[in-house]
């Protein structure tokens, strides 16, 4: 019997993948991760002021109680980011694990659960950064307690970064850590978040991962004119001129252009999609066909419109102060989404012809994110992150997705690193549901997350466990 059981083990270890080395009781450890989780959104991170600090002794004393060594590192006291690393035989570079512990803030009156409470209820976990992003921080907590806790041999180190300040303010979070520590977290591969995984019928049908991402990249308008009394209309209301020029910039059909991620996203699109859809997703590059086409996402699927082209979206309009007065500026911000290869100087030149008006100056902001180029879709990692989707979701499909948003793989991609955004799944009604990101009720599904702190323990199992 004894020498039966060994041959069954034996004969396990040698056709089970790496993920089914290590039986794990996921109804266990997914309570504990869901736990975790909640601790966490119970922190009120919200930025600014940030308060980080207050996270990271959360995560460092957790992981202290799992015999976890970890290091804190700070720019300013009260927003700290902390490290910890598992340690591998050095065989292959490490993998980076980053999540930010920063929130953006709410309108309380508009929220129906407490928005710091975590609370659990049908099936979901409420709070700000439920989505963004403390799932993916508990997750990759949950990551190092269990390599730890299985004794994992590792042919790569496996580097848990809790960075502050992704919420508009990188210099107190990963450009200080990139800029000051960058030998502590220096990787091959980093897993991060911004992807999005689709529900439909009961099942995940695509599984999105973030290989790119669009550069912000907002200008102000501001348009000068002659002042005066709003009984005598003028010739040069600021006003008038600012409306002129927004309406201008707003209807611009920029140029269409794809890449390697958004090429091989259609493509994909086009082999499940409905027969009208496939025809689209199949001829967005056909000069004939490519105009109808983008009409159609403009009119229907604004994201797919976006990944098409640099997008330009006029945000916020500043003018006036008295009913009465006809204001001497105006001024309007131009949320702009530049594509990873455009050139900034070229397209702020486009938009000025666009607009042109003398009157009318275009002020950028101040950069805050780089420019960088698309992750790869045919190394190791992307190849795992598809194969162990396929393994946990049989009937979907793994899409290369750029994120119109921004993020702080930005900054990791700039300085060499293969980066990739994964998440949770959720259905169509949810994802439209006003419920997600930077929402009033944020919130997660409770079986969502476990599937997302599984996915990246199976991915970084395959990636990183010895053989």
């Amino acid at each position: 019997m004894r020498w039966t059981l060994m041959i069954i083990l034996m004969s396990f270890a040698i056709t089970g993948n790496a993920q089914q080395s290590y039986l794990i009781d996921w109804g266990e450890v997914g309570e504990e991760s869901i736990d975790h989780l909640v601790e966490l959104i119970l922190i009120n991170s919200t930025n600014p002021p940030g308060n980080e600090t207050d996270v990271t002794d959360y995560l460092s004393a957790v992981l202290a109680a799992e015999g976890i060594e970890s290091e804190t590192y700070a720019l300013v006291e009260s927003r700290a980011n902390l490290v910890a690393r598992a340690i591998g035989n050095g065989s292959k570079r490490p993998i980076l694990i980053m999540g930010h512990t920063d929130v953006v803030d709410v309108q309380t009156d508009r929220w129906s659960v407490a928005p710091f409470s975590g609370l659990r209820q049908d099936g979901f976990i409420y709070g700000r950064g439920s989505l963004d992003d403390k799932d993916n921080v508990a997750a990759g907590l949950m990551i190092m307690k269990l390599l730890k806790r299985y004794g994992v041999e590792l042919d790569r180190d496996i580097i848990f970064l809790a960075e502050s300040g992704e919420e508009g303010t990188p210099e107190v979070g990963i450009n200080f850590m990139l800029d000051k520590h960058f030998d502590v977290i220096d990787a091959e591969y980093c897993l991060a978040e911004g992807g999005q995984n689709v529900i439909q019928d009961g099942q995940v049908i695509t599984v999105g991962i973030e290989t790119t991402e669009k550069m912000p990249r907002r200008v102000t308008l501001i348009a000068r004119g002659t002042p005066g009394h709003g009984s005598k209309p003028t010739l040069d209301n600021a006003v008038v001129i600012l409306a002129n020029a927004v309406a201008k910039a707003g209807s611009w059909d920029t140029e269409v252009r794809f890449n390697e991620t958004t090429r091989a996203y259609f493509q994909r699109m086009s082999e499940i999609a409905s027969d009208d859809d496939a025809f689209r997703y199949s001829n967005i590059e056909n000069p004939e066909e490519a105009a109808k086409i983008q009409q159609h996402f403009l009119e229907n699927f604004p994201y797919h419109y976006s990944i098409s082209r640099t997008s330009v979206a006029p945000t916020v309009i500043d003018a006036g102060f008295r009913r009465n007065v006809i204001p001497s500026e105006a001024s309007a911000v131009i949320d702009i989404r530049m594509l990873p290869d455009e050139s900034m100087d070229n397209f702020y030149a486009q938009l000025a012809a666009v607009i042109d008006d003398p009157r009318v100056e275009i002020v950028p902001e101040k950069i805050y994110r780089p420019a960088a180029p698309p992750s790869n879709i045919d190394n190791e990692m992307f190849q795992t992150l598809e194969r162990v989707a396929k393994n946990m979701y049989p009937n979907a499909t793994v899409l290369p997705i750029m994120q119109t948003a921004a993020t702080d793989m930005a900054q990791v991609r700039a300085m060499g690193m293969q980066a990739y955004g994964i998440g949770p799944a959720r259905t169509i009604e949810e994802i439209n549901s006003g419920f997600g990101a930077h929402g009033d009720n944020e919130r997660i599904s409770e079986e969502a997350f476990i599937d997302l702190v599984k996915y990246m323990w199976n991915v970084v199992i395959e990636m990183a466990a010895s053989k």
